[in-house]
């Protein structure tokens, strides 16, 4: 590959990593091509995009990023290497685990999901839980809506036995 070769995909990794919070580096290498193909469609079908990626290259693009840190990333450029980049950062590890259900592979080598590292497999599960920004602010609302909900039901039930001792008290000689 040519250095201006080099250079256009530097370029192209950097901007797609100021693009994308989220992103997964994964281990592919013993997929056949159908398997791969299989992998491909699933990202394609949940709007991941995948990408196989040469080492050197996805690290001078982390290096050149400005304002995140990839250092604890780059113990996990070793051997082959796919970046998965997604809007919402549970995505990949839900499609990897699914993926898994019939295959060994892809291996999680590591994630970048808002602003936090997450090195090794043993973190699939974790990923996998986390929620998605829509989904915290839905349940901060559900949250927020609760105590609120549970007065107005309380004066509705209770409504009928507080008018019954405002008229019984009103009605009683003094």
């Amino acid at each position: 590959m040519k250095k201006e070769d080099k250079t256009v995909v530097i370029d192209s990794l950097v901007k797609e990593l100021a693009d994308n919070s989220h992103f997964y580096l994964t281990d592919v290498a013993s997929l056949t091509a159908d398997k791969t193909s299989q992998l491909r469609r699933l990202c394609f079908n949940k709007n991941i995009k995948m990408l196989v990626v040469k080492n050197s290259l996805l690290k001078k693009a982390m290096e050149r990023s400005e304002g995140k840190d990839y250092q604890p990333l780059f113990g996990s450029l070793k051997g082959s290497t796919a970046i998965m980049f997604s809007e919402v950062g549970s995505d990949p590890a839900k499609l990897i685990k699914e993926f898994r259900i019939k295959n060994d592979k892809p291996v999680l080598k590591a994630a970048f999901v808002e602003e936090c590292a997450y090195v090794g497999d043993n973190q699939l599960d974790v990923l996998a839980s986390i929620k998605s920004k829509n989904e915290l602010i839905g349940d901060i609302i559900g949250l927020l809506q609760s105590p609120a909900k549970n007065v107005i039901s309380a004066l509705k039930s209770s409504g009928g036995k507080l008018a019954g001792i405002v008229k019984t008290l009103s009605e009683k000689p003094e």
